[in-house]
């Protein structure tokens, strides 16, 4: 297995910060790793272009020389749903130019990490989901949970769907997003053991921000994420 797609529960759950953990780890190894945020609004204008930040923390977190077009295709500036931050600017997002891209990538790197936008069933374009362009790039889920109240039903919701659809999973892993701990956070990993039989490769512990996310990611994800596991699919 060459390849993960980053999934989450929801925006904002620390899927970037994982993917590149991810990356980084795995370059250190002495791989070449891709990196692809096939798709990124929200993004910040510099100069005359936009710029895609997470896709440029994923291409510093890889050590990868890939050009920026083929690890973001696609960038908006509205931080909204890829399909409606597109259409508000007049464009289409064409997943054949995704998939082109991505085999591109995976035939230049011993592994490619790729990072979804939003949730499993964000909309890239009409009907067409984050779930059917995991499916059509051909490589499992490793789905990124916000460990706070509510994460047990949107793991348990974003897993099913994923099964329903036929998508491999190889594992979900639990992230906190701040210092502070609660109940919730303290017995979540407990209930979604009892409640799935997909695996939990790991709790992540918040990290304060530092000036290098990449080296902090990795040192985290290196501890706490059982990453060989994930490749056992």
């Amino acid at each position: 297995m060459r390849g993960l797609f980053v999934t989450g529960t929801d925006t904002g759950v620390g899927k970037t910060f994982i993917a590149c953990g991810l990356a980084r780890v795995l370059a250190d190894r002495g791989l070449r790793v891709g990196v692809m945020k096939p798709v990124e609004t929200g993004c910040a204008l510099r100069g005359d272009a936009l710029e895609p930040s997470d896709a440029l923390q994923l291409l510093m977190a890889a050590r990868s020389t890939q050009d920026l077009q083929s690890a973001c295709p696609y960038c908006f500036a509205e931080p909204l749903a890829p399909d409606v931050a597109a259409r508000r600017v007049g464009e289409q997002i064409d997943p054949a130019v995704i998939h082109d891209r991505f085999r591109l990538v995976m035939a230049s790197h011993d592994v490619t990490v790729v990072e979804g936008a939003g949730g499993l069933l964000a909309p890239i374009w009409e009907r067409y989901t984050m779930a059917d362009l995991a499916s059509d790039l051909g490589v499992p889920l490793l789905v990124v949970a916000a460990s706070r109240l509510g994460a047990v039903n949107h793991t348990l919701l974003t897993l099913e769907t994923a099964v329903a659809r036929g998508l491999p999973v190889s594992a979900y892993v639990l992230n906190h997003l701040s210092r502070e701990d609660d109940v919730a956070m303290a017995t979540n990993a407990e209930l979604l053991a009892r409640e799935t039989d997909v695996r939990c490769a790991g709790v992540v512990k918040w990290v304060p921000a530092g000036s290098d996310m990449a080296a902090a990611a990795a040192a985290i994800v290196g501890r706490s994420v059982s990453i060989d596991a994930l490749f056992e699919v």
